[in-house]
């Protein structure tokens, strides 16, 4: 398979496969803080949304002032996605503050540094300072230990991008934003099933993360359901991120035209520009864990070209709720929002949302909080920037579905 080819076919199956996803997404957004290079804090003064069922206020009975408890990492290398997620969240929290409605918020994010053990002590901070309800973690590993200990005391949970299954599973307190890891292993197969009919498919994947395993896993058992031809597989930990030389050489030597990476976009920037030096070109296919590699610091953005990721949300979509959330962000934090803060500003959203169908009031508990909004959640519908009419599953999961993009010219598009 010629990879000219591969490229053309894969702009017009992106078109067909975000058409059915339906989940472009529509929020909307006003102004809000000061930029600041850290997620901000607190409350701060902004303007009224400007378009959208997102920033009015509705007809529910909540009131007060709630305490949200935000966990992510917001230092070492997978800042960027707990930055961004808080960013978002603050940004939400801001508009809908400058309502002056019934319902206030206050946000104190928490660095767990996509620990389980940093994401527990960052828990138990919030909770010792009056978090009523929590936004994270982040990232599945820690999420799944918060998850743990926000089940056992009764805290609602809703988590912007912790996409493992076993983030919400047994724990009927915790919601999820994002779309699972099996949702994007099965998506992920069958757009090449339809769309690259015999490819010859590598897996390159982190054996020691619960994210990227899940998506492995999935996909693999979708891929033998369709016919898809794996003809390897090469794994990877987080202390074995620096050389891929081996498993490239794997996948180069049995034929793969196609490589899968259910990985975060820091071993796949490695994977990129170790691939080009040994003149290796497949076509490479990636997940949402792979938004940001274009924002990677020193990293060459040519390298990128003609990748394909499934993603909830793309910063180049022209509808306005798009536009002005891009808008704000990039005045706000000198930077195009990924899709990790559209998660964390839908989160907001719809505890928002939440709390008005259930009338909930600031002078709750926080297990009296958690009860009413675990009846409710079920029965919601919210509009938000990675999804349409998004609905909740008892057990937590999102209906929604990924979308596809193509990286061209150092920007992602959606044909």
């Amino acid at each position: 398979m010629k990879k000219k080819n591969l490229a053309a076919m894969l702009m017009a199956g992106a078109m067909c496969f975000s058409l059915l996803a339906g989940c472009s997404g529509t929020g909307s957004t006003g102004s809000a803080a000061p930029a600041s290079e850290e997620p901000s804090q607190g409350t701060q003064e902004s303007a009224p949304a400007e378009t959208g069922n997102q920033g009015t206020e509705p007809t529910g009975t909540a009131s007060g002032t709630f305490k949200l408890g935000g966990i992510g990492p917001l230092t070492t290398d997978t800042a960027i996605y707990g930055k961004a997620a808080m960013n978002g969240a603050q940004i939400a929290v801001d508009e809908i503050n400058a309502l002056g409605g019934a319902v206030q918020f206050e946000l104190q994010p928490e660095d767990d540094q996509a620990d389980p053990e940093l994401g527990v002590n960052a828990y138990h901070k919030l909770l010792d300072d009056g978090a009523q309800i929590i936004v994270g973690s982040v990232t599945s590993g820690s999420g799944i230990a918060v998850s743990a200990e926000t089940y056992k005391d009764r805290v609602f949970t809703i988590t912007p991008s912790g996409s493992s299954v076993d983030v919400i599973a047994g724990k009927d307190n915790t919601f999820q934003v994002c779309f699972t890891d099996p949702n994007q292993g099965t998506g992920s197969a069958d757009y090449i099933a339809e769309n690259l009919p015999g490819a010859k498919v590598a897996v390159i994947y982190r054996n020691d993360d619960a994210y990227s395993q899940g998506i492995r896993d999935t996909f693999v058992a979708e891929a033998k359901a369709k016919g898809i031809e794996i003809v390897d597989e090469g794994t990877f930990t987080k202390d074995t991120q620096t050389d891929f030389s081996v498993q490239l050489t794997s996948a180069q030597n049995k034929g793969a035209d196609v490589l899968f990476l259910p990985i975060y976009y820091q071993p796949a920037s490695v994977i990129l520009a170790q691939a080009a030096a040994m003149s290796y070109a497949p076509t490479f296919f990636g997940v949402d864990g792979m938004d940001g590699i274009l924002t990677m610091e020193n990293f060459d953005t040519k390298l990128a070209e003609g990748v394909m990721l499934l993603t909830p949300f793309s910063a180049d979509a022209e509808d306005e709720r798009t536009q002005n959330f891009v808008k704000k962000y990039n005045e706000l934090h000198g930077e195009t929002p990924n899709q990790f803060a559209a998660d964390g500003y839908d989160a907001v959203y719809v505890i928002y949302e939440a709390l008005n169908a259930a009338g909930c009031t600031g002078d709750m508990s926080a297990e009296e909080i958690c009860e009413a909004l675990v009846a409710v959640m079920p029965t919601i519908s919210v509009d938000g920037l990675t999804g349409q009419g998004m609905t909740w599953k008892a057990s937590g999961e999102v209906s929604k579905a990924p979308m596809a993009v193509v990286i061209k010219d150092g920007v992602y598009v959606t044909p």
